[in-house]
């Protein structure tokens, strides 16, 4: 038992220090339990650790970073057309990053969203529109209490042509909020699947995490 105690402990002070505690900001309010999604598959690209993505036919890929990627995922997996999704790491300089190295915000990667869905069904400027209304796009490196440089605010590109939406939409809320939007758009790198306490981290709680002050 104190063998388990030992292995379990650096996990949940792991996930208290990136998630409740930076900046002073205390513990996130639980709020309403999130329903099981059974419909929305949990292995979007057939995602790994750094290899090759590969949507299912039919489907597409798409990738965003904005905060804490529990409260990023879990508002993906209620959008109708959404076939599957994953958090992961993405965006950094470093090989097999885990969760503890991203914390250090020494590793460059971004707490990032892997989104496959079906474009019959929801198109990627409408998942652009859902991401842009779920986070502040306007603090540089923070989401909340959440300061460093892993919730940094960055849509990665499987396209040119999701490209050209993403600064397209990024110049519309630039013109809506009237200041600086510092979302970046970047082709995607290696993307990293997160250790599996991390995936679909809201259903297993039974919480919304992560909430933020969206801008107005």
């Amino acid at each position: 038992m104190k063998r388990l105690l030992a292995l379990l402990v650096p996990v949940v002070l792991s996930v208290a220090a990136c998630h409740t505690t930076e900046a002073g900001g205390g513990t996130k309010p639980a709020q309403e339990a999130s329903a099981p999604r059974a419909h929305v598959g949990t292995d979007p690209g057939g995602v790994g650790m750094g290899t090759a993505l590969a949507p299912r036919a039919g489907n597409q890929l798409a990738a965003f970073a904005g905060g804490c990627f529990w409260g990023v995922e879990d508002v993906f997996r209620q959008v109708p057309g959404v076939k599957a999704t994953a958090v992961g790491y993405t965006g950094g300089h470093t090989v097999s990053p885990t969760y503890p190295e991203v914390c250090k915000h020494t590793t460059g990667h971004a707490e990032t969203v892997l989104v496959e869905f079906a474009p019959k069904e929801v198109s990627y400027d409408k998942l652009l529109e859902i991401f842009f209304k779920n986070h502040d796009p306007t603090t540089f490196h923070r989401q909340g209490p959440d300061v460093g440089s892993q919730y940094r605010s960055e849509v990665f590109t499987f396209s040119e042509e999701q490209a050209a939406a993403a600064r397209a939409i990024i110049a519309k809320e630039q013109a809506r909020l009237g200041k600086p939007v510092v979302t970046q758009v970047t082709p995607i790198p290696a993307f990293y699947k997160a250790e599996e306490y991390h995936q679909q981290y809201d259903e297993k709680s039974g919480t919304h995490s992560c909430a933020i002050g969206l801008p107005t």
